[in-house]
């Protein structure tokens, strides 16, 4: 039994190009600039992506048969079993094209290219990994699902890859699908980006139609890099990871110079000197090398082990006689959405520390500082780019680290001014200031939603109950069509995405990036048990849902929290205001089954001698809240996560 590339591959007769190691490759650091291509891939989630890749390993040969696998770049478990990239994975092909392949910028028949291909995500929480994989390429793949068109996200990212002067090939995937309609979407692709229809690429990654013509035309079309060799080393930093038993693995992009085995490097931001253990290529697997020079992709390890010490958009050069002038670096994204995380064992706060250190390193866009919480003790308040990323890097903290955690419920950052003209930021409703309040702000983002014009009406009655502000609408082709809307973060943070997808029976796709603010009424809706705070179910809300909030917690809570000895009433509170009571009821004991006779006033004595040992317990007693209740009811007040799953 064969699969269908392996079948395509012998009635085509492919001849596969040599792997790293063979003498007609061109060797790391000794690669004239002029034969290297370096380009990623950008597509929305399940277009293909790690699939194509996945052919180019093959076409190349780089990957033995008996060790390829599908998604092989994908190494993360989460990543496999949903399906989805989270981390950028760069590779180096060899590549001899045809030679009846288009000319352009092609050396001689039988020469053979380096192509660093970088697999980057293609969900929007992780558009910070696309921007850093864009800064080391000239150019890049747009993939389109043949059968689906363009989706937001996509979109978005061709955005940032024009933004960053990138030459863009247009490819449509599964055109050997029966519902693939490539005429349709090549002239959409066309209108979009420029082109015309007849130069949108057609491939197949499961079969492995078209892949070797978009590998020539990559070499073709893609513009070689362009450094000085004999100047002083500099070399971008656009990854790092962390390796229990090497320290840390920086991913670099040389841009002049060269990087030598044993050379002493800085790192321009931080100052700090380190002498490189081992310099090398990714090809797919670490391949290690004397040296990397112009226009390259490798890894450099130096044996640091502090994870704060390799920055990613830092600039690397030589210790003696280096660079002056540092490479433009990234942007340090800022974080959408805020959620404390939390370990039931307080035990293990020093390995959750840990643990975020070691991660902080694989995901630069994590953000974190320590908190406490009068109910759950000692964690750190998380700041994420979205909700699928708090998921990713919650799930990565339990199965990597072996962590019990619970998280908030997730909250945006809000701005408080207060009548006396001092302001506050909010990041955690615990954090929310008593007194007048002037005014409060929200963060606001700019949405782009494409869908089928079937559901126009359905997706503007969604907005509007969201607060939204439409900007425009226009139309892609025939039946596809693009809204743009302005939302409050807070309304996307929850069950946005959710209904959009079941009012749209899952047609219509969601890209948003932040624009500011705007002033909101809002309040802060708090939770009492037997009259005291429980700050981790506290929340800011629009005050026209804060009446069904507090409804709902309450009658969660009640189902959630065992019953006591004693009466406990559960509140919702806005200030001093409560807008919402449940009362678990006091568990009681039978103190008439011994009266089996006698007087009624016997039995009225017993009956006030248990009432007044009730009235006492309440006053002296505490209610505890199970770690059970918690987690339940965290998690119900997270539909959106759910969504996302």
């Amino acid at each position: 039994m064969i699969d269908q590339f392996t079948r395509y591959h012998l009635e085509t007769n492919w001849i596969l190009s040599v792997p790293v190691g063979s003498p007609n490759v061109p060797q790391p650091g000794q690669t004239d600039p002029s034969l290297i291509r370096n380009f990623c891939i950008i597509a929305h989630i399940d277009h293909g992506k790690s699939t194509l890749a996945d052919r180019m390993l093959q076409i190349t040969g780089v990957v033995d048969p008996r060790q390829m696998r599908a998604q092989y770049l994908d190494r993360m478990d989460i990543e496999r079993e949903r399906g989805i990239t989270i981390k950028s994975q760069a590779v180096r092909l060899p590549f001899t094209p045809q030679p009846d392949t288009p000319g352009g910028l092609l050396a001689p028949d039988g020469t053979t290219y380096i192509l660093n291909m970088i697999d980057t995500p293609g969900h929007v929480d992780f558009t910070y990994e696309v921007s850093r994989s864009l800064e080391a390429c000239e150019g890049a793949v747009l993939l389109v699902d043949a059968a689906q068109g363009i989706e937001a996200q996509t979109l978005a990212n061709l955005y940032l890859a024009l933004n960053a002067d990138l030459h863009i090939i247009p490819v449509l995937n599964k055109i050997d699908l029966p519902g693939a309609m490539p005429d349709k979407y090549a002239a959409e692709l066309a209108h979009i980006i420029g082109c015309r229809p007849d130069e949108v690429l057609r491939v197949s990654a499961k079969t492995g139609v078209g892949v070797e013509d978009l590998l020539s035309e990559i070499v073709a079309q893609i513009e070689p890099p362009k450094g000085v060799k004999d100047a002083p080393p500099r070399a971008l930093i656009f990854d790092s990871v962390y390796d229990t038993y090497r320290g840390v693995v920086t991913y670099v992009r040389v841009v002049d110079g060269e990087l030598n085995h044993r050379d002493k490097i800085k790192m321009m931001s931080t100052g700090a000197v380190h002498e490189m253990l081992e310099v090398g290529v990714i090809s797919p697997e670490p391949i290690k090398a004397g040296s990397i020079s112009v226009g390259e992709v490798g890894y450099l390890i130096t044996g640091v082990k502090d994870v704060r010490q390799s920055r990613v958009g830092d600039t690397v050069t030589a210790s003696v006689n280096g660079a002056t002038e540092a490479l433009g670096g990234y942007k340090h994204p800022q974080p959408m959405v805020y959620s404390g995380l939390f370990p039931i064992d307080g035990d293990d706060y020093p390995t959750l520390r840990d643990a975020l250190d070691k991660l902080q390193l694989n995901d630069a866009a994590l953000q974190y500082e320590p908190e406490s919480s009068g109910a759950l003790g000692f964690g750190f308040r998380c700041g994420f780019l979205g909700l699928l990323h708090m998921e990713i890097v919650r799930e990565r903290l339990e199965r990597e680290f072996d962590l019990d955690l619970i998280s908030t419920a997730p909250n945006v950052v809000y701005r408080v001014e207060m009548e006396d003209g001092k302001e506050h930021v909010v990041t955690n409703p615990s954090e929310f200031p008593e007194g007048k309040i002037a005014d409060i702000y929200e963060p606001v983002v700019r949405a782009t939603i494409l869908s089928p014009k079937d559901f126009i009406g359905t997706i503007m009655d969604l907005c509007q109950t969201k607060r939204g502000n439409l900007l425009g609408m226009d139309y892609l082709s025939e039946d596809r069509v693009e809204l743009r809307y302005t939302l409050p973060l807070a309304e996307i943070v929850f069950d946005f995405f959710d209904q959009l997808k079941s009012k749209t029976k899952g047609y219509a796709s969601l890209d948003y990036e932040p624009t500011g603010e705007q002033a909101a009424n809002l309040v802060k809706v708090d939770i009492l048990l037997q009259g005291e705070t429980v700050d981790a179910f506290s929340a800011i809300v629009h005050r026209d849902n804060a009446y069904s909030y507090g409804v709902a917690l309450a009658g969660k809570l009640k189902e959630l929290i065992p019953r006591q000895q004693f009466e406990v009433p559960i509140q919702a509170a806005i200030g001093s205001r409560i807008i919402a009571r449940e009362s678990i009821r006091a568990i009681r004991k039978d103190v008439l089954a011994k009266c089996y006779g006698g007087d009624i006033t016997r039995k009225r004595k017993l009956l006030e001698k248990q009432k007044e040992g009730k009235k006492r317990m309440k006053m002296v007693g505490r209610v505890e809240v199970p770690q059970e209740a918690f987690i339940a009811a965290l998690k119900t007040n997270e539909p959106a996560e759910k969504a996302k799953k």
